[in-house]
């Protein structure tokens, strides 16, 4: 038996962009992508944003005292089901990201910094989750700076942090539109430990660097132990898969890495 057709859901007789259902079809892709780009651009140029630094890293650090309590209420269910393997799963990675809960407080002092410091030349733009993007979201706000988050919707909807300037929260569908938002305005990328979103924001701003679409900036990694442990870059260029100049500069404190990006802009 043959599935009765449905009537087309666009409304030929409704204005193209009053017509929602239109708006959300296949052909009207190339529309909403141009208007993902634009919105936030008109908005970020309406309130006087030129310069910005970007701080990426993961959503899963919290501070310590998070991270302690997290470990212990794990702990307390592993004692009533102790044969249950996936708490002992979340017990590993629990007290793998408390090693990693001071960077909380780094992001959180480097972003006080750079706002102090910088004398608020530059809005502090991350993604605008939990996590480092919180930490480096909120030392700006707490300190009277520009903070901008750029969210996006996942299957587990990510909502925006609370340490967002009013009215510089932005949500995203489309990641390659956000990338380019990530990337337009921005003088210095700093990158806290994270996993593969962290990895993949990293990369396509050294790639752009590399392939000269984006200007030669500061791409700063804090935390010496983990990305040591993650990426022997230096081997990589050994190969001459890349060169020297291709490469980032490794820190361990908020300090340094300000010192990085005042040095290269001449701020005293």
């Amino acid at each position: 038996m043959k599935k009765e057709k449905k009537p087309p859901f666009i409304n030929s007789y409704t204005k193209a962009y009053e017509d929602i259902a239109f708006l959300k079809s296949d052909a009207a892709r190339s529309v909403r992508l141009q208007l993902e780009l634009l919105k936030p651009e008109v908005v970020l140029h309406e309130a006087g944003i030129k310069e910005g630094i970007v701080c990426f890293g993961s959503a899963r650090i919290r501070p310590e005292k998070e991270s302690l309590k997290r470990i212990a209420d794990i702990k307390k269910q592993i004692k009533k089901e102790p044969k249950k393997a996936a708490l002992k799963h979340r017990l590993a990675e629990a007290e793998g990201l408390l090693k990693l809960a001071k960077y909380y407080d780094y992001a959180r002092e480097f972003t006080a910094l750079a706002v102090k410091k910088g004398k608020n030349r530059f809005a502090i733009v991350t993604g605008g989750g939990p996590g480092i993007m919180e930490a480096a979201n909120r030392g700006a706000f707490e300190n009277g700076g520009k903070s901008i988050g750029f969210n996006i919707t996942l299957p587990m909807e990510q909502f925006p942090n609370k340490y967002i300037t009013k009215g510089l929260a932005f949500l995203f569908h489309y990641f390659a539109i956000r990338k380019m938002h990530l990337v337009m305005r921005s003088k210095a990328v700093v990158v806290f430990p994270g996993g593969y979103g962290t990895f993949d924001e990293m990369f396509e701003i050294l790639t752009l660097v590399q392939t000269g679409k984006k200007s030669q900036i500061p791409i700063i990694l804090v935390g010496k132990e983990f990305w040591n442990d993650i990426f022997k870059i230096h081997k990589v260029a050994e190969y001459g898969v890349i060169s020297k100049e291709d490469q980032f500069q490794v820190v361990e404190t908020p300090h340094e890495a300000w010192d990085i990006i005042a040095k290269c802009y001449k701020i005293k």
